[in-house]
């Protein structure tokens, strides 16, 4: 049998690489176990059989208790098995006891993590290509709601095409009142992040005046300049405005330039340009 390379075995020493600077790209699963644990010896091979399936959506770190008692109390893990999920460099959520599968599955796909298609296999054919023209895009949404009022999918469709061109007052609604099962998908999350961030984003003001703003080097500004570039001009130089300022301005609005930099990393298609700026992010936090 192939080695499961999404699983692996982390220490105290290699925490900070191997699972809060690496959950900057992969959400990490943490299982905290022992040897002697019963109910550990049922699920440990159940996540293990989920981490292959998953084929790379998450990766599970084995944290053996009694070799890290150290990081078993920084977590404050006072029973075993305890499974802790680290996304985007914080603990997301977490659980404690022998769940079985099927609700190890509902706790992931509550934070979005679902199956990925592997490499050699085809993604899943779609009907049409999207249209090019945002507005062609959106027209082609309302006709599919209206078609079909009933279908979730086809107001999500609508939601992200309304937000494609700047209208976060009409997709909003859509995006609050979709159902459970539908609000964890990735493209939800998308599009609650690129939401948030047209939500941050002065009203009345052009690019250019927030860039003009900017120079004075005052957080708040610099903030809205970096959204503008994201949303409306140049995306790299958005980011680089938000790395400067998590440089200067850590602190500022309860850390709001790492989250703001985590919404465009979600929103963002260029896979190259994000796992650039992922790893000047994850320099200057860690």
């Amino acid at each position: 049998m192939a080695p499961n390379t999404h699983v692996f075995d982390v220490t105290e020493a290699a925490f900070e690489t191997e699972v809060l600077q690496a959950s900057l790209q992969t959400p990490i699963l943490l299982d905290f176990w022992a040897e002697w644990c019963g109910p550990c010896k049922t699920l440990g091979p159940a996540l293990e059989q989920l981490a292959a399936e998953f084929n790379g959506a998450f990766r599970l770190a084995k944290v053996d208790v009694e070799a890290n008692q150290q990081l078993a109390a920084m977590f404050g893990i006072q029973s075993i098995p305890t499974v802790v999920l680290v996304k985007d460099g914080q603990l997301a959520d977490g659980f404690a006891g022998a769940l079985p599968p099927a609700q190890v599955r509902q706790f992931l796909a509550k934070h979005g993590i679902e199956p990925t298609v592997p490499a050699d296999e085809p993604e899943p054919a779609t009907d049409s290509e999207p249209a090019a023209d945002p507005q062609e895009v959106l027209t082609a949404a309302r006709e599919a709601v209206t078609a079909e009022p009933a279908n979730d999918e086809r107001k999500l469709d609508l939601a992200i095409a309304l937000l494609m061109t700047g209208d976060a007052e009409e997709a909003r609604p859509l995006l609050t009142h979709l159902p459970a099962n539908l609000a964890t998908d990735a493209r939800a999350q998308r599009a609650q992040s690129h939401l948030e961030l047209l939500d941050s984003l002065p009203a009345d003001r052009s690019v250019a005046e927030l860039l003009n703003a900017a120079a004075n080097g005052e957080p708040q500004d610099l903030h809205a300049a970096a959204v503008a570039q994201l949303l409306h001009g140049e995306p790299e130089t958005g980011l680089e405005l938000l790395i400067d300022l998590l440089r200067t301005h850590r602190s500022y609005q309860d850390d709001l330039a790492r989250r703001t930099l985590i919404n465009a990393f979600r929103i963002l298609p260029d896979t190259e340009l994000v796992a650039r700026y992922r790893r000047k992010m994850s320099s200057l936090l860690f």
